[in-house]
């Protein structure tokens, strides 16, 4: 083919000829969609002209190069001899680079475009200015965001102009909701630069399917850009009378862009002029990018099933969780559960993937078979055989103990490529034994439940269950108790506090060889997600857990809690909670093999070249890994910028799960998962690395929570979390500790802010303002070069330990501006 051809000759295909937007406009050309004519300066004759210029320079001596660059003579008249067969008129000349208009890189605004180029000289230059936009530091950015260095080369896009009497953007599903059902078209007067640039604010309508204007907010005309006779635009900023789109133009345009999302069976984002003869244009389209899942209508089950989920997915799964720790781990054993119990779909389908990477987070409810008929004969048989207080007897807990830990001491960097693809599945078999253990010991923990359930019921007594069953003793206990004596350790020895990193502990041989025993005991647990392989385990994050002591021992230890003693009934059911807990513990042993398996597998590639970097490997799925075969780049490549383009896109909108709960004076509202009340400052906490941040007193205020982040809850005065739900690690462990806790507010992370001074009530599920106190002033007849005396005794700093008759404060070491009040439940 040509280096120079008309838009007729591609479609959406050939995106290395013609770059995103040359490929969509000639996809639409052929499929007689109304596009101005035009051709394209192909990639080819990109680099043709490549060849003379350093791209070895900085970005900026690289541009400036391709706009003096002496275009060939052959090439140059194709392109002039194009221009003429368009009429040798005013056309627009647009930038087309092999990695825009993408599903997962829009690259809006970071090439150049040029509006009424008239001349052959004047289009030659636009062509090659448009090369080295290519270059330009904004272009050079985009890319390295998306991790596109070296990967794109640039076409360029002649087109006809159109004399545009309006113009603008139409998005066909409702960009800020993500309404399917909705159309959003954005129009000025003039050139659609305006619109596109952010020039103008824009008239804004809203059609529903049927076309009817549901929302309409008017423009303010800040500037119109036109076309002027003999090249060049002007900006016109004496506002005038509006023109405004008629109802036969927005029906035009509504079934312009119906045909066109269609046609790629996606929502698109269309820019669009129409001529001073009322005829409509399609300049530009392509998929919409950033866009936000559809709205959901959840009913009762999923909404529950919605709450479990958000709680275990803080971050996007990749396609390497996708295809190993999702369908093997947790969720693949819930599944398996739920089907032998009779229950069927459980989790099926919850994570929708478009273009290889999931896409958003749909709850679904599981379907009952007939299997479930003798679910209470059966669970009542498997009980009584199986006693989940003697759980970690049964032989095949100690052949899947010694499993992990012979795969566990194999050394991955020494074994062949043959040997270590074969490591994930080795790794992902073990969990297996681990899900029938729980299909055979969790009927016992149901019923020991039910059982206390129903005394306290009868009692009057249900609200107590939380507080009883918190009681029990689990692994998660023993490692908060364990980071308990590394705060304790710090406390005693001077200097430690403040060398606190990974290096600086060896010189405090004692508390080293403490820290290592801790992280080889409990190093194997995630830091974000129990149900994904890609987050870091807590041995990958020692300063995480470094930084977890440094905060514990920056007050003094909570009084120990005594539980009181328990009747057989309570026990039982405590042993029920210690089960579903600790069997989790063990069943993340293969975790740190899966993934340190995977890294090293991406370790390997990215020195072939293969991949940039070894958490590359993410981006692929275990199968594809397997296979091998040519093609893992770009596949790696493609889903690597479609997640960047969702990386500000939530996986579903969190008030479909929670629904708001109108009070009139909250600021944030959720279900309550610990009795009590207390006030104290908002600490948003996003992610373990923020753990430092706590201080004691505060109200923790996060995204979601996991075992990791219960050594929290031992210093702050409440907690509120996004997702969870009564049954959550982050309800349970706070009704251990005695605290306020309140689940599902939604947007607690959001609405709330560091330093906020709240109160949080725990038996109602609300979280309002509390008035800040104002600082004590000093006694006017102390004189002032007179110290102050010191006090008698030093409060304790925070909140009491557990709950309390009556109300209590403590200063924190920001007296007078950090304090937290609580009131516990009755114990």
């Amino acid at each position: 083919m040509s280096p120079v051809a008309p838009l007729s000759a591609f479609g959406k295909h050939d995106l290395d000829r013609a770059g995103g937007k040359g490929a969509n406009l000639g996809e639409l050309v052929s499929h007689g969609f109304p596009v101005p004519g035009g051709f394209v300066v192909t990639t080819d004759a990109y680099a043709q002209v490549a060849q003379t210029v350093d791209l070895t320079a900085g970005p900026g001596a690289i541009r400036a190069a391709f706009e003096r660059a002496e275009v060939p003579a052959p090439l140059r008249e194709l392109i002039a001899g194009a221009y003429r067969d368009l009429g040798a008129g005013p056309v627009a000349v647009r930038s087309s680079a092999t990695a825009e208009d993408l599903p997962g890189a829009a690259f809006a605004g970071q090439q150049d475009t040029y509006l009424n180029v008239t001349g052959e000289d004047a289009v030659v230059d636009a062509v090659r200015r448009c090369w080295g936009s290519l270059w330009t530091d904004r272009a050079v950015a985009y890319r390295a965001k998306l991790g596109l260095e070296g990967e794109v080369r640039i076409a360029v896009v002649v087109q006809v102009m159109v004399e545009a009497e309006l113009a603008g953007v139409m998005f066909t599903a409702d960009p800020v909701t993500g309404a399917r059902d909705r159309m959003v078209v954005d129009s000025s007067a003039g050139l659609g630069e305006a619109v596109v640039s952010g020039l103008v604010t824009p008239d804004h309508y809203v059609l529903d399917p049927g076309g009817r204007v549901v929302d309409f907010t008017p423009g303010r005309r800040e500037v119109v850009i036109r076309a002027v006779a003999g090249g060049g635009v002007v900006h016109d900023t004496a506002a005038g009378t509006p023109v405004r789109l008629g109802e036969g133009q927005l029906a035009e345009l509504l079934r312009l862009g119906r045909a066109v999302a269609a046609h790629y069976g996606r929502p698109q984002d269309i820019e669009w002029a129409v001529d001073h003869d009322g005829t409509v244009f399609l300049v530009q389209a392509r998929p919409m990018t950033a866009l936000p899942p559809p709205p959901l209508k959840l009913n009762a089950v999923e909404r529950k099933m919605g709450s479990i989920l958000l709680d275990y997915l803080p971050i996007r799964p990749y396609p390497i969780d996708m295809s190993t720790w999702i369908p093997h781990g947790p969720v693949g054993m819930m599944s398996k559960i739920g089907e032998h119990y009779g229950l069927k779909g459980v989790f099926a389908g919850i994570l929708p993937e478009v273009d290889g990477v999931v896409d958003r987070l749909v709850p679904r409810a599981p379907r009952p078979t007939p299997r479930m008929l003798a679910l209470p004969f059966r669970l009542v048989a498997q009980a009584r055989r199986h006693d989940p207080a003697r759980w970690r007897q049964d032989p095949r807990f100690t052949a899947f103990t010694a499993a992990c830990e012979a795969l566990a001491a194999e050394d991955l960097a020494a074994m062949s490529w043959e040997e270590l693809i074969r490591v994930p599945r080795q790794a992902l078999d073990l969990v297996g034994s681990v899900t029938r253990l729980r299909i055979d010991y969790l009927p016992g923990t149901g019923l020991a439940l039910l059982r206390l359930l129903a005394v306290l019921t009868l009692t009057g007594r249900r609200r107590r269950l939380g507080d009883l069953i918190a009681g029990a003793r689990t692994r998660t206990t023993d490692a908060n108790e364990a980071l308990e004596r590394l705060a304790e350790q710090v406390r005693a020895t001077p200097g430690l506090a403040g060398a606190l990193t990974p290096d600086s502990i060896a010189a405090f041989p004692e508390f080293a060889a403490s820290f290592g025993a801790f992280l080889a005991e409990y190093g194997h647990r995630e830091t974000a997600s129990p149900i994904l392989v890609t987050p870091p385990t807590m041995g990958e994050q020692p300063q995480t857990v470094l930084d977890t002591v440094r905060m514990l021992a920056s007050s003094p230890p909570r009084p120990e809690r005594h539980a009181p003693a328990a009747s057989k009934l309570v026990r039982a059911a405590q042993a029920g909670v210690a089960f579903r807990e600790d069997s989790h513990f063990f069943f993340t042993l293969p975790l740190p093999v899966l993934r340190g398996s995977l890294l090293e597998i991406g370790r390997r590639l990215a020195q072939q070249g293969v991949l940039d970097e070894p958490d590359d490997v993410f981006h692929l799925r275990l199968e594809e890994l397997e296979s091998g075969g040519d093609g893992l780049r770009e596949t790696m490549v493609a889903r690597r910028a479609r997640r960047q383009e969702l990386a500000g896109v939530r996986l579903i909108d969190p008030r479909s799960v929670f629904p708001p709960r109108e009070h009139g004076d909250a600021l944030v509202s959720g279900t309550p998962g610990g009795n009590g009340l207390a006030t104290g400052p908002v600490k948003v906490i996003r992610e373990p690395s923020e753990f430092g941040k706590l201080e004691p007193g505060d109200v923790l205020v996060c995204p979601y929570t996991n075992p990791s982040w219960t050594p929290l809850f031992q210093r702050a005065a409440a907690v509120v979390v996004d997702a969870g739900s009564m049954a959550s690690h982050a309800a349970i462990v706070a009704r251990e500790y005695g605290i306020p806790a309140i689940m599902g507010s939604a947007d607690g992370t959001t609405v709330l802010h560091d330093g906020q001074l709240v109160t949080v009530d725990g038996d109602t599920g609300h979280v309002t303002a509390a008035p800040v106190p104002e600082p004590a002033s000093e006694p006017a007849s102390e004189p002032a070069s007179e110290p102050a005396s010191e006090p008698a005794s030093e409060p304790a700093p925070g909140p009491t330990a557990g709950p309390t008759e009556g109300p209590t404060a403590g200063p924190t070491a920001e007296s007078g501006t950090r304090a937290a009040t609580r009131r516990g439940a009755d114990a």
